[in-house]
């Protein structure tokens, strides 16, 4: 997987001790805007206020970042480090030997996705708003992609008829239905599923959909 840190290239080798001081730096503005964000929320993101927060003039901050968009996908792709891992904590211990027991996990995958957006809501509803003037890398794609596992490891048990490409694509459609109830949910539009009855709904939408 390709280079994470959005570093602008040096011309010439540099010192561990420059190579730490910018890593530090990247990690700093990258906590920034994690902040910012989940006070003002993405649109009111800008390159003065965060140069200013980690205390670099604001040509300093592209020797960081390449420009903003690089810099949200970074924040994108720590939050969906930490979605991942909270999916890991959650469920990666309960079994799926049996079809009912890979059920359930699913139903445990939805519920941690619902609880992780509600406690970071700002940051997760900013992974899916963000839209960049060029393609997403490589790396970027990945992270999105590595996610998955969590949903299609216990389908594979459910659906063990489905070859690869039939099983991304249930994953996929499952993951984009429990994603549409959260996102209305959680948003309380007149449409949407009441909030306390979120996981409820999820869970008898998970379980119908492996029937």
């Amino acid at each position: 997987m390709a280079t994470k840190t959005a570093l602008t290239p040096p011309k010439a080798a540099i010192s561990a001790t420059t190579a730490d001081r910018r890593q530090a730096q990247l990690e700093a503005l990258i906590a920034a805007a994690e902040k910012r964000i989940c006070e003002s929320g993405t649109l009111s993101l800008k390159a003065r206020d965060l140069a200013a927060d980690i205390g670099v003039a604001l040509g300093g901050l592209y020797n960081i970042v390449q420009d903003m968009d690089a810099l949200l996908l970074l924040v994108s792709s720590r939050t969906l480090a930490r979605l991942g891992e909270a999916a890991q904590t959650a469920t990666g211990h309960l079994p799926m030997t049996t079809r009912a027991e890979a059920i359930e996990r699913l139903v445990a995958v939805a519920h941690t996705y619902l609880a992780f957006a509600r406690e970071n809501l700002p940051l997760w509803r900013m992974i899916f708003e963000l839209r960049l003037d060029s393609p997403l890398p490589d790396w970027a794609a990945q992270d999105q992609l590595r996610l998955f596992r969590h949903i299609g490891e216990p389908l594979h048990v459910i659906m063990p008829d489905l070859d690869t490409l039939a099983l991304t694509v249930r994953a996929r459609t499952l993951f984009a239905a429990v994603h549409g109830i959260i996102s209305i949910g959680l948003e309380e539009r007149l449409i949407a599923v009441p909030p306390q009855k979120l996981a409820d709904e999820i869970a008898w939408l998970t379980r119908a959909a492996c029937q």
